[in-house]
């Protein structure tokens, strides 16, 4: 399907944002790099705002179609599938979280607040299930899963930003962090039906062995 100028503006716009920043590309420059006029542009959207809303109202409904497939029933299936829709939407619309500008814009911080409530009532209720199957043992002290289901959300929301403070190149999997930090947590049951979803070879693989030579972690 022939795609329509409005989205073949979008699709620029996200891809020079990606790369350059928000604030880097003007209207001018986005009309330059799509060969047209400045008014021809300025016709779809007057203004960065307008820019702006329509990749967000894009990005909102990717999200929320995505969601509905996995919103039947609580369970780390859809956790799965809630992490790697993160990261998939973190990849395609990069410099909304990575700008800090453009995450306190209203058009913007005021659907992640919404979202961000929803990710955390069903992180919840992921737990809340698990329990109750008896494949997570219960809460061991008050308070733990309660900030166990908001580290979860933030590992899975700021995942991009920390590879980026360390510098981070490689494809490395976040996911794999929170099934670390989630599977001390789980009862032999639990552990089983883990491995029967993901596989024994993916339960072998989260991760690199600590090390336990304490010389090799402290210089003096």
């Amino acid at each position: 399907m022939k795609k329509n100028t409005k989205q073949k503006i979008i699709d620029l716009a996200v891809d020079l944002f990606n790369k350059e920043g928000f604030a880097a590309i003007s209207l001018q420059e986005l009309a330059h790099r799509l060969g047209m006029s400045r008014g021809n542009l300025t016709y779809h959207f007057k203004d960065k705002e307008a820019l702006l809303q329509g990749i967000t109202e894009q990005l909102w409904h990717k999200i929320e179609q995505e969601r509905i497939k996995s919103r039947t029933f609580p369970s780390f299936q859809n956790l799965h599938h809630e992490v790697q829709l993160y990261y998939k939407i973190q990849r395609t619309y990069t410099f909304i979280f990575l700008d800090t500008h453009v995450l306190k814009h209203s058009l913007v911080s005021d659907q992640f607040r919404k979202m961000t409530a929803q990710s955390l009532q069903d992180n919840k209720a992921g737990i809340a299930l698990a329990i109750k199957l008896g494949n997570m043992k219960p809460e061991p002290f008050p308070g733990c899963y309660h900030h166990l289901a908001q580290t979860v959300w933030m590992i899975s929301f700021f995942w991009l930003a920390q590879q980026v403070i360390r510098g981070e190149t490689s494809v490395e999997d976040g996911e794999k962090v929170i099934w670390s930090m989630l599977l001390p947590h789980f009862t032999e049951k639990g552990i089983q039906a883990f491995k029967t979803f993901f596989g024994e070879a993916y339960y072998n693989s989260l991760g690199q062995a600590f090390e336990l030579d304490i010389e090799q972690l402290i210089s003096f």
